[in-house]
């Protein structure tokens, strides 16, 4: 963790500009507190995850506007600040654990100088709200072992493990959106605090983004249209199963009766509850099985008594 990922800092014109832009009315330097506020690296943190410098360079612009807010709470009166300007700083001599000179995506962040914010000021002017993270979408996760992408699956190496002495973690590339940060306790950056997140794209189907989900690995932020997306899937996978139950029930009803046609003394009761706990595939095998051995059910038209010959019908088949 870094020695301070918050700091206060002087408010020039320059930085006033970019702060009316935001406002809905011109505020003046004695109305605000400026900070500035270190977001992400591309160091590996504590999730064996870490943003490439490409990427770093892509969240640089969608942070501008988004909110500062506390442990990622959704309730608009917990936003405290907001980013107005954010700029790329190189660590001169240090290096990330693979070896790439350490760079840090930092922000530019203001806030009411007033009553409702004293003690959150009082705080990072104590040192003691320090620690931040953020919510941001990336769209690809690469394995350091093998170069596959996690998202859309093939990757089977663990995060945190060594092989053959490479130590595995991911990189996190293709920025797509930005969401906000947060005062945390501990982000899982050391440098900072992410919290990760994935996007839906058109190029990827369903079982990509299921596979996102499962090798995520760590807590994902998803937005409204994502989660309207994951619940239109559920509602079709439910709507699917309920055909696939009626399905089933008509099938068994059909195993049964033809169960009984070849073994009329069998206790109706007894095949049932068989039927009742056998799946789907199992059904069609039995029912396949019992057309195999001349148990088909009769065409509706065949006269009573005629002896059963299936052959006499090939000429209907199609």
């Amino acid at each position: 963790m870094a020695q301070c990922q918050i700091q206060k800092c002087k408010t020039d014109d320059s930085d006033l500009q970019k702060i009316n832009a935001l406002a809905r009315r011109e505020l003046s330097a004695d109305e605000i507190y400026v900070f500035n506020v270190t977001l992400c690296s591309n160091e590996v943190d504590r999730d064996y995850e870490k943003f490439s410098i490409e990427s770093l360079k892509q969240l640089a612009p969608l942070f501008i506007g988004k909110t500062g807010i506390s442990d990622h709470s959704m309730k608009s009166s917990d936003q405290k600040a907001r980013i107005f300007d954010t700029y790329i700083e190189k660590q001169d001599g240090r290096f990330t654990v693979d070896g790439e000179p350490l760079c840090c995506l930092k922000a530019k962040a203001y806030m009411l100088n007033n009553e409702k914010n004293a003690s959150l000021i009082e705080e990072i002017d104590a040192g003691i709200k320090k620690e931040v993270s953020v919510s941001c979408s990336m769209s690809s996760s690469k394995c350091s072992v093998c170069g596959n992408d996690r998202k859309k699956g093939g990757c089977s190496h663990i995060r945190g493990r060594e092989y053959n002495g490479k130590l595995c973690f991911d990189t996190l590339s293709n920025a797509a959106d930005a969401y906000e940060f947060s005062f945390v306790a501990v982000p899982a950056q050391r440098e900072a605090g992410i919290t990760k997140s994935f996007k839906f794209t058109q190029e990827e189907n369903m079982q990509d983004i299921l596979k996102s989900i499962e090798n995520c690995g760590s807590d994902i932020t998803i937005s409204k249209s994502q989660a309207h997306k994951l619940q239109s899937y559920i509602d079709d996978l439910s709507e699917k199963a309920s055909l696939g139950e009626a399905y089933k029930e008509e099938l068994s009803k059909e195993v049964v009766k033809m169960f009984l046609k070849a073994f009329p003394k069998t206790d109706p009761q007894i095949f049932s509850s068989l039927t009742s706990v056998m799946t789907t595939k199992e059904l069609l095998g039995f029912k396949n099985g019992m057309c195999a051995q001349g148990q088909a059910p009769a065409p509706q038209l065949m006269p009573k008594g005629q002896r059963r010959d299936t052959e006499k019908f090939n000429q209907y088949k199609i």
